[in-house]
């Protein structure tokens, strides 16, 4: 597929071309789990890269309700947002040429970008810079120790990981970008059961940064009953759903850690990249 010349918005935001734009369908990713169409979006002369995931397109799942993964995605996009740190790409939610769907900005990041993120190293013990996950089976009865970088832009993903209960942080769903760090495919999130399932436990038990305490608070505060974020949530995920949202930031703020394994949920999801 060959992505189309990227425009740098002028008359309209990122947004409003997501939303408003013509999509027109360019591809298929076929190595998805549910239907994901590359597509090009245009809008007042003006032209970007997205991705556009139509609810009918998703395949049932025993925990989640059907027709609820679009909303999932654009819910996690507006908790980045209210968090500042800008770790989901742009998300919509709006009708398309297969009807309603997530439409979100394709980003475009460099080969090799993401080397220094995951490794798989020999020894028990990450070396400085590295956090460990776990073991990993890697072929004739052996194992390797499977790292992530002590990267700040990771701790954040994780901070984010656990306030919206991703079931699903791969490796695969890591974008570097230049300084930038984005996560995707957040369909599998905002479970009212504990559900975190990532490769991100390197932090697991140890105190939350200054930062992330302060992003909570805001968050916090974002999420009341007359919070904005609270408002525009609604409108995507169940109240019930809004409540365990809010009842994770509690959590998180009262322990003032990050979360660790529960035991009651696979920790680690399969294929981890």
């Amino acid at each position: 597929m060959s992505a189309p010349e990227r425009i740098p918005p002028r008359s309209v935001t990122t947004a409003e071309l997501l939303t408003r734009g013509e999509l027109t369908v360019r591809g298929q990713i076929r190595d998805a789990s549910n239907a994901v169409l590359y597509c090009a979006v245009t809008h007042e002369g003006e032209e970007l890269a997205c991705v556009y995931k139509p609810v009918r397109g998703e395949r049932p799942l025993w925990d989640f309700p059907d027709g609820t993964l679009a909303q999932r995605e654009v819910a996690a996009y507006e908790v980045s947002e209210a968090t500042g740190w800008g770790l989901v790409p742009p998300t919509v939610l709006r009708d398309g040429p297969f009807g309603e769907g997530m439409v979100q900005l394709w980003i475009e990041g460099e080969p090799g970008e993401g080397d220094g993120l995951l490794a798989l190293v020999d020894g028990e013990e990450p070396e400085e810079g590295w956090k460990a996950i776990g073991l990993a089976e890697v072929g004739e009865g052996k194992t390797a120790l499977l790292v992530h970088a002590d990267d700040e832009r990771l701790r954040r993903l994780a901070v984010l990981d656990a306030v919206i209960n991703n079931a699903d942080r791969k490796g695969g769903h890591l974008l570097p970008a230049g300084d930038r760090l984005y996560g995707i495919d957040h369909g599998v999130t905002f479970n009212t059961e504990n559900k975190l399932r990532t490769l991100l436990w390197g932090w697991a038990g140890e105190p939350l940064t200054p930062e992330a305490v302060d992003v909570l608070k805001g968050l916090r505060e974002a999420l009341g009953a007359s919070g904005t974020l609270a408002e525009r949530l609604s409108a995507l995920i169940t109240g019930a759903e809004l409540d365990a949202t809010r009842a994770r930031v509690a959590v998180l703020l009262e322990t003032g850690r990050h979360p660790e394994p529960s035991g009651e949920w696979p920790a680690i999801p399969w294929p981890p990249v």
